[in-house]
């Protein structure tokens, strides 16, 4: 399907375990440069588990994760970061006391690229003028929509090779989780490849290029998101369809 292209973010055979306690199984997923991919499945499926294995949170008992061809399982998460990984976590996780131009600054911290953090500013003024008038205003005073705004623009100062969101409509009103998922699709628009963890299947996959569905730690559906939406089996359990 991608020929000759490389992933830019894979998870080959990955088990990973808590303890004595199986969380991941021979999990395999392939995220190809310029894709928006969703991961799929219900509390306590094994998402956020996921995101930890790639961030280097959690080590896998089997299995490697690669980043562009290089293993990156088994460095610590300052080192993935570093590597062009970048995260918009559930919930946000702004820093409220700082203002909301500290929040964005600290997003480029670990970059080494040399490029212009101004051009990358006017970017995120682009995508979200409103962040542009509460520069100096501290985060934890703004609003749950405004909050995801900047924790979006947070991730994108990292100039990521592959951005990761965790439950980006989490906690949103109706029409904020759309306005998010147009966000998604603009900045994957604009070259960013987004691996989507997500509960609100119809959502992600209809932005989505690809979508995995994870079920008590396996991949029990993968396809293209139009193919998971007319399957049955993903109609009933995952999209509210008798």
């Amino acid at each position: 399907m991608n020929g000759e292209k490389k992933p830019v973010l894979e998870l080959q055979n990955v088990t990973t375990h808590y303890g004595p306690i199986l969380m991941l199984q021979n999990l395999s997923v392939e995220i190809f440069p310029g894709e928006i991919v969703c991961l799929l499945g219900g509390n306590a499926s094994g998402k956020t588990t996921t995101l930890k294995t790639i961030l280097g949170m959690i080590v896998p008992t089997e299995g490697s994760v690669y980043l562009g061809g290089e293993k990156i399982s088994g460095l610590n998460t300052m080192e993935i970061v570093k590597m062009g990984i970048s995260m918009v976590p559930e919930n946000r996780r702004l820093f409220k006391r700082m203002t909301v131009r500290e929040n964005l600054e600290i997003g480029a911290f670990l970059r080494t690229n040399g490029k212009s953090l101004d051009e990358d500013m006017e970017r995120v003024f682009t995508l979200f003028p409103r962040v542009k008038e509460r520069l100096n205003q501290r985060a934890g005073t703004l609003s749950g929509g405004e909050q995801q705004m900047v924790a979006v623009g947070r991730a994108l100062m990292a100039d990521p090779k592959i951005l990761l969101m965790d439950e980006p409509s989490m906690g949103l009103a109706p029409v904020l989780v759309e306005q998010t998922f147009e966000i998604i699709q603009q900045i994957n628009e604009q070259g960013t490849t987004i691996f989507v963890v997500e509960q609100n299947a119809n959502m992600a996959l209809s932005i989505a290029n690809r979508g995995y569905v994870l079920q008590t730690g396996k991949i029990v559906l993968a396809d293209t998101a139009q193919g998971l939406l007319n399957d049955s089996m993903m109609r009933h359990a995952y999209l509210g369809e008798a």
